[in-house]
């Protein structure tokens, strides 16, 4: 009886659970909620983001999860296989007004909208436009065969034990990129098998392994390089793919002395700037709230475009809303501006639970090949055959007609 009862909070308490940096900040835009609401209060419990999926596993097994969370837009779809998550209610729709669209498409799980986009954020290309000018070139070309060239020029411009660009090992964010720029998808019946063997990805595949096999990425993992900053600056790469933290990261690890010698762009495609997949968190309302409609006046609330921008003053962190990025002036700012193009080209990832174990094997695999165990035709062979492995639960729950 005790423990029933130690998740529960007062009526009139809203329980919002948040991550890291947003847990921080969220408190500081609670007055006007709650001057706006007489009689709700919100209770934030902040969480770390590596415990946070693991946390919301075990509340709903135990009962214990709040009203309203923030979540990785990649466990949506986990979430709502175990039916912990509400629709979106019909009333509410508009909360989806005027955001990415391969956002709200990542947050709509078999049409349904199950996700309100709280901040954004994809991936694209930091480069030193010094040692670009330096080669010839006044920003990074947006084809692969032309950014491949730029690549080679900067290297050489980069002086003798430097490389173009850093793609490090571990990581699968930058083969996904090229994989999503693609036509075919990643999955294919119904997102019951990999569909890795695809022409597409298979182009992809090799496109990434060349840059390796040329000389212009180093063969290392993110953690042989000690400090990506510091590395950044002494010109041991020129180019690196990441998020809009990084800006922040960059302005303050840094000399104010080097600012003028870096900058952002759009990530290149096959034949033009290319997609990459949206990000960010999303706030969603579950199913068994004690609190349902007052949850959802608080997303709507943090939803609002004035709310959105004060939230990026906070944090850094990109709004949800295109309105947001006019308030906050990011649409007019060099650095964030190549965020939202790049943004309208995002792609969703397949929305399957198992997505994340995918990828991970997706990279597992990949830099095997890097390392000369597989050609691309025997990395795409064996992703298709982890990927089958995992999705062999979805297969039969599909043969029943029971997956999602």
């Amino acid at each position: 009886m005790l423990g029933a009862c130690a998740g529960r909070a007062p009526n009139g308490t809203i329980r919002f659970w948040a991550m890291s940096n947003e847990a921080a900040s969220a408190p500081m835009l609670m007055p006007g909620f709650e001057r706006a609401n007489p009689g709700l209060r919100v209770d934030i419990q902040p969480l770390p983001w590596s415990a946070a999926h693991e946390k919301l596993l075990t509340g709903f097994a135990g009962n214990s999860l709040p009203d309203v969370a923030q979540i990785g837009n990649t466990w949506l779809a986990e979430l709502v296989a175990i039916g912990a998550l509400a629709p979106l209610p019909a009333n509410e729709q508009a909360l989806f007004a005027d955001n990415f669209d391969a956002v709200l498409d990542t947050n709509r799980i078999g049409g349904t909208p199950y996700a309100v986009p709280w901040y954004v954020d994809t991936r694209l290309q930091y480069y030193r436009t010094d040692l670009f000018q330096r080669a010839g070139y006044e920003s990074p070309p947006t084809d692969w065969a032309a950014w491949k060239a730029a690549l080679r020029d900067v290297k050489r411009a980069a002086g003798e034990g430097n490389f173009a660009i850093l793609l490090p090992l571990n990581e699968f964010e930058q083969l996904l990129t090229l994989g999503l720029q693609q036509d075919e998808p990643l999955l294919r019946d119904k997102g019951t098998r990999g569909n890795f063997s695809s022409p597409g990805f298979k182009a992809a595949l090799g496109f990434y392994k060349s840059l390796f096999d040329e000389g212009l990425a180093p063969v290392v993992s993110s953690t042989q390089i000690a400090n990506v900053w510091n590395e950044f600056a002494r010109g041991l790469f020129s180019v690196y793919i990441s998020g809009p933290w990084t800006i922040g990261d960059l302005k303050t690890r840094l000399p104010a002395s080097f600012r003028t010698r870096w900058a952002t762009a759009a990530m290149p495609g096959p034949h033009g700037p290319g997609a990459s997949a949206p990000g960010g968190s999303s706030l969603v309302v579950f199913a068994h709230a004690r609190e349902p409609d007052a949850a959802w006046r608080l997303v709507r609330h943090l939803s609002q475009p004035t709310v959105q921008a004060e939230f990026n003053r906070l944090t850094g962190d990109l709004p949800a809303r295109r309105s947001a990025w006019a308030l906050a002036g990011l649409t007019r700012d060099p650095l964030t501006a190549p965020f939202g193009a790049q943004l309208e080209r995002a792609r969703a990832v397949p929305k399957v639970p198992e997505w994340e174990r995918i990828v991970t094997e997706m990279q597992v695999v990949a830099e095997r090949m890097v390392r000369g165990d597989f050609s691309v035709d025997e990395a795409a062979a064996e992703i298709d055959a982890r990927a089958d492995r995992l999705l062999e639960k979805r297969r039969w729950l599909t043969d029943k007609g029971r997956a999602l």
